[in-house]
């Protein structure tokens, strides 16, 4: 391994918001034995999370990862042997581990690549060992999770189709419709197995789950009246618990609903130009994106949030293994799952191009994504014209119902805070943002223009909606 390569891996690791199981910073540390251990429980851990190798790295703060030099010496002689052999003989079964140093703006840097375990787990001084969050732990004293390792080195990774669904009684009328609407056909007598839907013992698996009528997994975009979930919530849109290929489409139909147009039209003197709250291309590659890369093994799909300010795209899990942060920015797609990445591709859903995440730092910057420890989000910050604190806040309402002297009832008070975001809004969008039906939004827009609240400049169709001042 070269400098450079070193460089790359080690500037990669501190990126991350925190350790993860398979890689652990230093400073200074020696103690022989416990490296040992660590190289253990690093190559079991590496194998559960589906890395290649796992990390130890010298040189680097446990806490915000600030490359600070180290004085660490990993040629050194233990017992009258060199250190790496005292660490190569007690390891079971043999790993290629290795030792490299660089420099990293001057700094000196030691990088240890632990080889991920294959077929059995690794020991050290024959005791296997697992780190489990930050703690280095005896395996053997956590039967479920090395029962876990054992499948995963028999097995693979579990995965969309070697792990079964809950649920066996599934029907797929949504998908051949789907597919015979994008000009596509499905042959009943081979779909299962063409799509991959089986499991070798012939269950149908999570891709089958994701995939049927009844799939009952929910599927959820929450509207929230402020910028945080402490906010009252003015609706939950409920789109799932169908084929997931339609929820997505009712996601993306959903946030279309929202994407108001919207213009000033105080000093309008030329022809109105649009401005929407949000990129919708941008929008609609992180939802898919989300749904894609998404860790459905618990059956949890990504959370769709809309707020007064921004809109936050969840996805659950992490970056699929082998990719780093720069080759997701750079849009290098390693699939979280590949099999339904297939499937999104034969629909022309998404793309090999891996256009999304770099349209979205087009349009927003690599700001927008923020990486936890357990979830990707995806933050799309709205653009309000005459944005006020809260754009929902009844009270803007409320001062004009003084001003003529009456007294708005809450629907009427959200109504004219959304006109006075956006004049042009339509029945259909204020019914959406507001949470009526848009019968209700018309009784109410008739009663506002009879109190003279609002008034309707120009035609239904062209003109747009004026405050009283």
């Amino acid at each position: 391994m070269n400098e450079a390569k070193d460089k790359i891996i080690i500037e990669e690791l501190v990126r991350y918001p925190s350790e993860k199981e398979w890689f652990d910073f230093k400073e200074n540390w020696y103690e022989p034995n416990a490296i040992g251990e660590y190289i253990s429980a690093i190559s079991n851990a590496a194998a559960l999370a589906g890395r290649k190798e796992g990390y130890i790295v010298w040189g680097v703060k446990d806490k915000g990862h600030e490359i600070v030099s180290t004085a660490f010496d990993y040629q050194t002689d233990l017992k009258g042997e060199p250190f790496q052999h005292y660490l190569a003989h007690q390891l079971n079964p043999s790993i290629p581990f290795s030792f490299s140093e660089c420099r990293i703006k001057g700094k000196r840097v030691v990088l240890l690549r632990i080889p991920a375990a294959r077929n059995v787990p690794t020991s050290f001084g024959k005791v296997r060992y697992l780190r489990i969050g930050s703690s280095k732990v005896n395996l053997a004293m956590y039967p479920e999770w090395e029962a876990k390792l054992w499948e995963v080195l028999s097995k693979g990774l579990p995965s969309l189709v070697n792990q079964p669904s809950p649920y066996q009684k599934l029907t797929f009328e949504g998908l051949f419709m789907y597919y015979g609407g994008k000009g596509l056909s499905l042959s009943e007598a081979t779909f299962k197995d063409n799509l991959r839907l089986l499991t070798r013992e012939g269950e149908y698996n999570l891709l089958a789950a994701l995939l049927a009528d009844n799939s009952q997994i929910a599927v959820r975009v929450s509207v929230f009246s402020g910028t945080s979930k402490s906010d009252p919530m003015y609706m939950v849109k409920e789109v799932g618990n169908c084929c997931i290929l339609y929820a997505i489409d009712r996601v993306i139909d959903f946030g279309q609903s929202l994407n108001i147009p919207q213009a000033d039209e105080r000093n309008r003197t030329t022809t109105r130009k649009e401005d929407y709250l949000f990129d919708q291309q941008s929008y609609n590659e992180a939802i898919y994106n989300a749904f894609i890369h998404n860790n459905w093994l618990s059956l949890n799909a990504p959370m769709i949030t809309f707020y007064s300010d921004r809109i936050e795209i969840t996805s659950f899990g992490e970056l699929a293994p082998g990719q780093t942060l720069d080759g997701f920015y750079q849009g290098r797609s390693i699939p979280v799952n590949k099999e339904l990445s297939d499937i999104f591709m034969q629909l022309h859903l998404s793309e090999k191009t891996g256009r999304g995440v770099p349209t979205i730092i087009r349009n927003y910057s690599t700001n927008a994504f923020r990486f936890e420890d357990n979830s990707i989000t995806v933050v799309l910050p709205l653009h309000r014209i005459d944005a006020v604190k809260n754009p929902y806040e009844p009270k803007v309402g409320n001062k004009v119902g003084n001003k003529i002297g009456i007294k708005l009832n809450r629907s009427q008070e959200r109504i004219v805070s959304e006109i006075r975001n956006n004049p042009n809004a339509t029945t259909h969008q204020l019914s959406v943002l507001v949470g009526i039906s848009e019968k209700g939004i018309e009784k109410n827009l008739s009663i506002l223009k009879k109190e003279k609240v609002i008034e309707r400049v120009g035609s239904k169709k062209t003109g747009y909606w004026k405050i009283a001042e």
